[in-house]
């Protein structure tokens, strides 16, 4: 049995759009189950009925009742998309980019009540460059995941068991949930931390600023060395050179209020951009 969420309306037209999962499990002909909730008894009856020896989650979106958890024979098992006991919760990618970490990766975890608690089976490192965004760690993420959790449940099937080490409580820290009013970006803060919220906010929900009194979108920049006003453009070759609180902030990808992301030399053009243009708070 494949479990994924009802369908739900997207797009311009808001039809009603099948998840990635569900479209692939009618591939390859798997049962796919789709209830609202949980916590539903006849829900919990047929996901019994099963008898599943395991259960794999990943990103599934809905609370899983204990009584669920508990069904599969050889417990319940979750990619999460960091290093724990480090950014437990919603949003761990982003998370750890705005902290500026080196580091991040994917834990194979068993599944328990409590938020991202349980002991762990297997970890995998990647490493966080300067020019990685929320979208390209995603991505890299996800294919170590599916990679590991293949692994884990091999050897679950030789063994019979999964060794699991616990978490150590006292270097948990949790990966809040993005808020829109976060995207806005404040020009005294450092071309570093700048940096870092753009590409965090890449692809959701975009770090924006205003520029000739309209929302402004900026989808890529990097830290340069250099000073300049807060907020003015000093530079429009190679780039969008902006002045920070600290250091210079090289954007490289924009998008106007209505328009598509363009590359900065295409935007310059478009937008008619000037050496002692202004970016301000919203």
């Amino acid at each position: 049995m494949v479990l994924t969420q009802p369908d739900r309306p997207a797009g311009r037209g808001m039809k009603l759009k099948a998840s990635p999962v569900k479209v692939l499990a009618e591939q390859h002909g798997l049962h796919v189950f789709q209830p609202e909730t949980l916590k539903d008894a006849e829900v919990q009856a047929h996901i019994c009925d099963v008898n599943a020896d395991v259960m794999i989650v990943a990103a599934y979106g809905l609370i899983i009742p204990t009584v669920i958890l508990e069904m599969p024979r050889f417990g319940c098992y979750n990619i999460h998309a960091s290093l724990l006991p480090r950014w437990r919760g919603a949003a761990p990618i982003h998370r750890s980019l705005l902290a500026g970490d080196t580091e991040t990766g994917v834990t194979i975890m068993e599944v328990v009540p409590a938020l991202d608690a349980g002991a762990m089976v297997s970890v995998g490192v990647v490493p966080i460059t300067e020019s990685d965004t929320t979208q390209t760690l995603h991505d890299a993420l996800s294919a170590q995941g599916a990679t590991l959790m293949v692994e884990a449940m091999a050897r679950l099937e030789e063994k019979g068991t999964l060794p699991a080490a616990p978490q150590d409580a006292s270097l948990v820290t949790y990966a809040h949930k993005l808020e829109k009013s976060e995207a806005a970006i404040d020009w005294q803060k450092s071309a570093v931390e700048i940096s870092r919220q753009v590409r965090a906010f890449n692809p959701f929900p975009v770090a924006q600023s205003m520029l000739k009194g309209e929302v402004c979108r900026i989808w890529m920049a990097t830290a340069k060395e250099g000073s300049a006003k807060v907020g003015e453009i000093v530079s429009v070759q190679d780039g969008v050179l902006v002045g920070c609180g600290e250091g210079l902030l090289h954007i490289t990808e924009l998008q106007a209020p209505g328009g598509k992301r363009m590359n900065a030399q295409a935007f310059v053009q478009s937008q008619h951009l000037q050496v002692g243009d202004v970016f301000t708070a919203q």
